[in-house]
């Protein structure tokens, strides 16, 4: 039997040549390189070339209520704050002091008049602008030379967007998609009932492969598949019959309460959305497939919307019912780490333990997570060893997975230059 040798490439001469190399030669439709999933250099190039130049979701409008609110975030290992400003405007900078480079905000979320360094107490307005410097930088100091650096910042559906980039890669098809899709949910009247972070022991790339097959659920979920169906939508090579007919079914009951479900991915495999029904006689992800919340979503008056699922790569996955909608989001920490992060938000009148149980709403996808994280962490210590080679995904049953390596490696080239 004919034995294809292991070759790993010494992690301490990675560069940005050698990574065009290897993905250059990379097989369609296989697993990459080891160096891809546990090199620090690879990591950092990740960091620069994709998390530094790609628009990553950052949070929820929702979690910005009032003027003042903020949020703080790490991408890339650059500290990001988000803040709504005086005039309700959603703005983001970074989280930066322009004396002597101290991080402004060191928790993760709050709500404050003014931004203040706890260094030396330089100040800024909700609009980045410094408005005191104390009285010992002199005369001659000049405060509207020195603003908080600014992020580029878009939001739209009730999510919201970042890049580091200095000309950011184009995003307006998809926000205006995102506005349409989640109009039926009147995001701005919402909030987050329930927030999880874990951190999972896995390269982020084999966080989101994972996410995106299910060729792992029967042996892996059972609290997820007692609602849900795997496929996406009539087009899914393995789409029966029986779930055409129903997809077919649930069209004419959205159709009938002007609810958006076509699929909708046109933007390349960056981007996704497609809505799809759960099991029949299901209406949520929950353990008896009943609405978690009695309060539906906005305008919604059925419960039966199965997801509207949104894919944003490079760091998000989401669920969204007519109860309640789940956001998924990554944000890498180190080269076999990954934080994830995951909010269940519901209607903003809807009442813990009166119209919603938290542990009825979350014990689904909170089993799900940790069976993910064990099914992640377990592949890296795999991937880990010298005997890992890349190996052939299923075109069948991964072609999620295949669409995102194959983004991954066209964006990572391209913006290698």
């Amino acid at each position: 039997m004919n034995q294809v040798p292991i070759k790993h490439i010494d992690s301490d001469v990675i560069d940005k040549h050698a990574v065009k190399t290897m993905l250059e030669r990379r097989i369609p439709d296989f697993t990459l390189e080891q160096a891809f999933y546990n090199s620090p250099e690879i990591f950092r190039i990740d960091m620069e070339e994709i998390f530094g130049k790609e628009w990553i979701f950052a949070g929820m409008t929702c979690e910005f209520p009032k003027r003042g609110s903020f949020t703080t975030l790490d991408v890339g290992g650059n500290p990001i704050i988000i803040v709504r400003d005086n005039k309700d405007q959603i703005r983001a900078f970074h989280n930066v002091c322009r004396h002597r480079g101290s991080k402004i905000c060191t928790t993760q979320k709050g709500k404050s008049a003014k931004l203040v360094c706890p260094y030396h107490q330089w100040t800024y307005d909700l609009d980045g602008s410094l408005v005191f410097a104390g009285v010992d930088m002199g005369d001659d100091f000049d405060k509207s030379l020195y603003s908080l650096h600014p992020v580029h910042c878009e939001n739209a559906g009730g999510y919201i967007f970042v890049c580091l980039a200095d000309t950011p890669p184009p995003i307006q098809e998809f926000l205006d998609d995102l506005n349409h899709y989640l109009e039926p949910y009147d995001m701005a009247n919402t909030k987050v009932a329930y927030e999880s972070t874990i951190i999972e022991k896995a390269n982020w790339k084999l966080v989101v492969e994972n996410n995106r097959e299910c060729y792992h659920c029967d042996g892996s979920h059972p609290e997820l598949l007692h609602t849900l169906l795997e496929w996406d939508d009539n087009n899914d090579p393995r789409a029966t019959p029986e779930f055409i007919t129903l997809v077919e079914k649930q069209q004419k009951l959205w159709s009938g309460h002007d609810i958006p479900f076509k699929f909708k991915g046109a933007y390349g495999l960056r981007n996704r959305m497609v809505r799809t029904p759960l099991k029949e006689g299901t209406h949520a992800m929950t353990m008896d497939g009943k609405a978690a919340s009695k309060k539906l979503m906005g305008r919604i008056d059925t419960p039966d919307l199965g997801v509207l699922r949104i894919l944003h790569l490079p760091n998000s996955w989401n669920h969204g019912g007519g109860d309640n909608l789940i956001a998924f989001q990554i944000l890498p920490v180190s080269p076999q780490e990954t934080k994830v992060i995951t909010r269940w938000i519901v209607h903003k009148d809807a009442v813990e333990g009166v119209d919603y149980d938290v542990e009825n709403l979350i014990h689904v996808w909170m089993a799900t997570n940790a069976q993910d994280r064990t099914l992640a962490e377990t592949n890296q210590l795999g991937v880990n060893s010298k005997a890992y080679q890349p190996g052939p995904y299923s075109k069948t049953y991964e072609f999620g997975v295949i669409n995102f390596v194959n983004w991954y490696c066209e964006q990572l080239e391209a913006n290698l230059g």
